[in-house]
C-alpha cells in the first residue's frame, strides 16, 4: 500500500476520520514561513503534559543531530515507524490512543532559549552556529502517518509513520 498521499496542514489533521494509515497524512506546517504553522499551534493548542518539551528524548539524539548538522545531512529526509513488541499486560490486542497528544507535540515543538543554554552547558564541544540551528528548528516539514485513534491493533505493526528531516 502506498503512504503517498496529499499533504495537509496540521488545522487539517483533526478534521481526517479515516480507516487507513494511508489516508491520514497531515502536513505538519506550513514551510519556511511557518505562518501556517503558527496558526496550527493556536488551533491545536499546547500538550497537556507540560513535561512534553523539544528536551523530551536522550542526549544521544543531540549528539546525533549535531554530527548530522556538522557533515551538512540535517536536513536529509528520514522515516521513522513507531511500533510496540509485545502488547501490555499480556493481553492479545492494544487500543491505539494518544495520537492528539503526538500532533500537539510536533506542532508546537520549539526550543526555548533556557532548553537551548542547557544543552550548551551539557555539549561544550559543540559551536554556536549549530544552537542557533536548533533555535530555528521547527516541525514545518515533518509530515505523520497513523492509524485512527481507537483502532484495535497487534504488535510490529506500524501505528504512526513520521517522515522528516533526519535532524529534527
Amino acid at each position: 500500500a502506498s503512504h503517498a498521499t496529499a499533504q495537509r496542514t496540521l488545522a487539517e489533521a483533526f478534521a481526517l476520520q479515516s480507516p487507513s494509515m494511508e489516508a491520514t497524512a497531515p502536513s505538519v506546517g506550513a514551510g519556511a514561513n511557518g505562518s501556517l504553522a503558527a496558526a496550527a499551534r493556536a488551533q491545536v493548542g499546547p500538550p497537556t503534559n507540560p513535561m512534553a518539551t523539544a528536551l523530551l528524548t536522550d542526549q544521544y539524539q543531540f549528539s546525533m543531530a549535531y554530527a548530522y548538522w556538522k557533515a551538512g545531512k540535517h536536513a536529509d529526509h528520514a522515516v521513522f515507524d513507531l511500533y510496540f513488541r509485545k502488547n501490555p499486560f499480556g493481553g492479545e490486542f492494544t487500543v491505539f490512543a494518544g495520537l492528539e497528544e503526538c500532533i500537539k507535540f510536533i506542532a508546537n515543538f520549539k526550543f526555548t532559549e533556557d532548553e537551548i543554554s542547557f544543552l550548551q552547558s551539557v555539549m561544550p564541544m559543540c559551536e554556536d552556529a549549530f544552537f542557533d540551528y536548533l533555535r530555528g528548528i521547527d516541525c514545518s516539514d515533518v509530515e505523520v502517518y497513523s492509524i485512527p485513534e481507537g483502532s484495535v491493533v497487534f504488535p510490529k505493526v506500524p501505528l504512526m509513520r513520521v517522515e522528516g528531516p533526519v535532524a529534527v
